[in-house]
């Protein structure tokens, strides 16, 4: 439970129609399966207790009163549990029987919710034996129940809270209500509560999954909550239905568990409530109600123990790329296509018929090179208005050299080449710099001198020059002030590292063009390198990720910094989840004190930027995305991770 996650299941147990004992026995059985692997959240089917489909047998004295022996037993076993059990129940009250659910904790009903919506429609009957509930909510007692029954709450807009885990506030769907036009898991949502349970018997007909997986992952994301849904299974499937036991759990959209139809069974996954408190916490739209307000009532009660939760669900290693294939296709077409839009919206406000690009044979002049071609195809342009410049300096090796000249040359940009070494030498000069001393002075003077390059070639050929540097870059620092941190408009800056090498490689798919391909494959396969410093045999000896790190890890960091705001040590875990086998917990923890350490010094050069089209949830923008004072303290963070050295 530690960082917000916590455990969840969604169970189908083995039952027989209107047989309470048996149906008891599986509850329990499943109960004590869940609580041995650590479920702090069991949900269970609608009726479950007795059978959805009993009917008329509803209205039979044996069968209520066999239900509350079959509840009376349950909350026995509960009482041995740290886990809120959720079990569905018809509960006669008053002269009028209800479709219920009953929260269990510690051997205590929390509370019991009533379905909301009866159906009377088709297959489903249920208004023939189940009252509408009213509005409000009462306390209740039942006797039968003994001490557990003394002063229960009763009423359709309960929320439960841990208050030694405040993320944790659950409310409850019973089947129907999640098919209405305004489920009452939505007032819930917004007076507080951050996960919702359905108890429910859906029977299968044609394609009804499909639209069922959609209402609850759709459902998710509208409340900006975990959903489990509990469906009935094979045990229903009499007379004219057939009950599938399709059980489901989503977070904010994301269906993070499900079950093969026509099985029944148990799914377990963790949702992460940090996150999505901290997605509402964002959303200045997602605008919250006083429980009271709303009529509802907050249950409190503690969890024995707050304790880490094993994780079980996946993390994608590059959280910006799409794990399937056929979306990753699609997400790299769309954002090919808005950087080309936001480029030639600029080209046509500006007037520019021409464009100049430092061309090094790297993957993100490369991506900048492709989309500006777009971009001008989009416009109506001649091509030959690209000015592709390469400025081989000391470090320029023949390979990136010539892929950058053909590139050009099959793009059917003009090319242009500018030696700088001259230059660059009598810069040295100028400043009293030992050209043998390979230091920062050493590289930005470079990066600086193209700079200079395109930005005169520029206003010499009526364009603009066209940024090339990516977010990872900016998130790091690793771009020259003046240098290549500046251009008229930054094609890449909102398109991380791990998603620049995607793209390309969807264009090399994608293009008919062979020699193309080919020489996006090798460009793909050239070490990422400023080639800065002299090469040694040739080849590049300037690595960036021996300097500032795995870029894939520094996207993961930048990812769950940005996009949910999550702690280091939050991310620390994640990460170390997330890449095991792949890098060690000491490699980890090193490039996440470097990624902190360089992302809040180096905010200053992310103050001013250049334009560039946002393209995915996280940028960098100072005027939108993320407006950050250059000189905040990275010390909170810095402790946080400290703190977590301690147990490395």
């Amino acid at each position: 439970m530690k960082h917000g996650f916590i455990k969840t299941a969604a169970i189908t147990p083995d039952i027989l129609v209107g047989d309470t004992e048996f149906n008891t026995d599986q509850i329990i059985k499943n109960m004590e399966a869940a609580n041995n692997t650590e479920v702090k959240l069991a949900v269970f089917p609608e009726l479950c207790l007795t059978g959805y489909t009993c009917n008329d047998l509803f209205l039979q004295d044996i069968l209520l009163k066999n239900t509350l022996i079959g509840l009376k037993r349950i909350l026995k076993e509960s009482a041995k549990m740290d886990m809120v059990t959720l079990v569905g129940f018809p509960f006669f009250k008053q002269n009028s029987l209800y479709n219920t659910a009953a929260v269990i904790y510690g051997g205590k009903i929390l509370g019991i919710v009533p379905k909301q919506n009866i159906p009377n429609y088709s297959e489903f009957y249920e208004a023939r034996h189940f009252a509408r509930p009213a509005a409000h909510n009462e306390i209740i007692q039942i006797p039968e129940l003994g001490e557990s029954g003394n002063d229960i709450p009763f009423g359709t807009n309960l929320l439960f809270k841990a208050d030694n885990f405040p993320e944790f506030v659950l409310a409850v769907d019973i089947c129907e209500d999640l098919w209405m036009p305004i489920p009452p898991s939505c007032s819930h949502a917004l007076a507080g509560a951050t996960i919702i349970a359905n108890l429910s018997a859906s029977d299968e007909t044609t394609g009804k999954d499909i639209y069922r997986r959609e209402l609850v992952r759709s459902q998710s994301a509208r409340l900006v909550s975990g959903y489990i849904y509990a469906d009935a299974g094979e045990g229903e499937s009499s007379t004219d239905l057939v009950f599938s036991a399709h059980n489901l759990i989503a977070e904010n959209g994301i269906l993070l568990k499900e079950t093969p139809r026509f099985s029944n069974e148990m799914i377990c996954s963790e949702i992460d409530l940090g996150k999505l408190i901290s997605e509402r916490r964002r959303m200045s739209t997602f605008e919250s109600i006083v429980p009271e307000s709303a009529g509802c009532r907050t249950i409190t009660f503690q969890f024995q123990k707050i304790e880490d939760t094993a994780l079980t669900r996946s993390f994608a290693q590059t959280p910006f790329v799409p794990q399937n294939k056929a979306d990753r296709d699609r997400r790299c077409d769309e954002i090919l296509n808005i950087q080309a839009m936001g480029l030639k919206k600029r080209l046509t406000h500006t007037h520019c018929s021409s464009a100049a690009i430092g061309i090094s044979g790297g993957l993100d002049s490369t991506l900048a090179l492709l989309v500006t071609a777009k971009a001008f195809d989009m416009a109506g342009l001649d091509r030959k208005g690209i000015l592709s410049v390469t400025m081989p300096c000391f470090g320029t090796t023949d390979r990136t050299y010539q892929n950058a000249c053909e590139l050009t040359k099959i793009l059917g940009a003009s090319l242009k080449e500018v030696p700088i070494h001259n230059a660059v030498n009598m810069h040295f000069q100028d400043i009293g710099h030992d050209s043998s001393v390979h230091d920062i002075t050493y590289e930005n003077s470079q990066a600086r001198q193209r700079t200079l390059v395109l930005m005169d070639l520029a206003n010499k050929t009526n364009g603009m020059v066209i940024g090339t540097g990516d977010m990872s870059e900016l998130a790091l620092g690793w771009a020259t002030y003046n240098g290549d941190h500046m251009s008229m408009y930054g094609v890449n800056c909102s398109v991380p590292k791990t998603l620049v090498r995607y793209l390309v490689l969807y264009y090399a798919e994608t293009t008919s063009d062979k020699k193309l391909h080919d020489i996006l494959m090798d460009v793909l396969d050239t070490p990422v390198s400023p080639e800065l410093l002299p090469p040694e045999n040739g080849k590049i000896s300037q690595k960036t990720e021996d300097i500032v790190g795995p870029y894939e890890l520094h996207d993961f960091y930048l990812y769950y910094l940005m996009r949910f705001g999550f702690t280091p040590s939050k991310i620390y875990r994640l990460a170390a989840y997330a890449f095991a086998g792949t890098y060690d917990e000491n490699t980890i923890y090193k490039w996440l004190q470097t990624f902190y350490r360089r992302f809040f010094s180096q905010q200053f050069k992310r103050s001013c930027l250049p334009d560039g089209p946002k393209v995915g949830s996280v940028a960098l923008s100072p005027r939108g995305d993320w407006r950050m004072p250059s000189d905040a303290s990275v010390n909170l963070w810095m402790k946080d991770l400290e703190n977590l050295s301690i147990n490395l």
